[in-house]
């Protein structure tokens, strides 16, 4: 398959500033699915049926070609998950409650070969420990960078580092929405690989 032959399922500039990184071409197109929860479902539930159904909706538009998709769900202790805040006082809200606490990424990837109907799917956890903010700090930076489409209200790629006490993970492009790495053997796995 020819690597022109690329769509990412998806309408995030973070997730098509990412994917431009490797240098092969691209389609973007936005899948428009309701990402909202089932009830009673897991945020690991949650984050794989959305990150799949993401590249089932386009996979009808696009005969003959690999499917990207990408979904990401934060979850404060394990327990809460924290969507994109959308509006200033949600995002207070929001890291106001991460202030001091561990919050764990959970983001789906998937690479749907749609001639041969081979889906494959992982979710690759990313955790972040917040410092300890203080409202001044939160309200200068939420005026600074207004992250009200991210989830966990930050933008990691900018001044949301000013954040952190500890990032864990494999890959920071996780963190900002589609894990590179995981990507890449995902890739190869259909004879795309970057350096060939």
């Amino acid at each position: 398959m020819n690597p022109t032959h690329l769509v990412l399922a998806s309408s995030s500039p973070y997730r098509k500033q990412i994917l431009e990184k490797l240098n092969l071409p691209f389609i973007a197109c936005s899948p428009n699915i309701d990402e909202s929860a089932e009830p009673n479902e897991s945020a690991k539930a949650m984050v794989a049926r959305v990150t799949k159904e993401k590249a089932l909706a386009i996979q009808g538009d696009f005969p003959g070609h690999l499917i990207i998709s990408s979904d990401q769900i934060a979850t404060l202790n394990d327990s809460t998950i924290l969507t994109k805040p959308h509006t200033h006082e949600n995002a207070v809200n929001q890291l106001q409650a991460c202030s001091g606490n561990s919050v764990t990424f959970l983001t789906g990837l998937s690479l749907l070969n749609t001639i041969t109907n081979h889906h494959q799917l992982i979710i690759e956890p990313f955790e972040v420990v917040f410092r300890s903010l203080s409202d001044q700090e939160i309200e200068n930076y939420l005026r600074l960078e207004k992250p009200y489409d991210c989830a966990g209200s930050f933008k990691v790629e900018g001044l949301g580092i000013c954040l952190f006490e500890k990032l864990a993970g494999d890959d920071i492009n996780t963190l900002v929405g589609l894990p590179l790495i995981r990507l890449l053997e995902l890739l190869r796995n259909e004879s795309i690989n970057p350096l060939i």
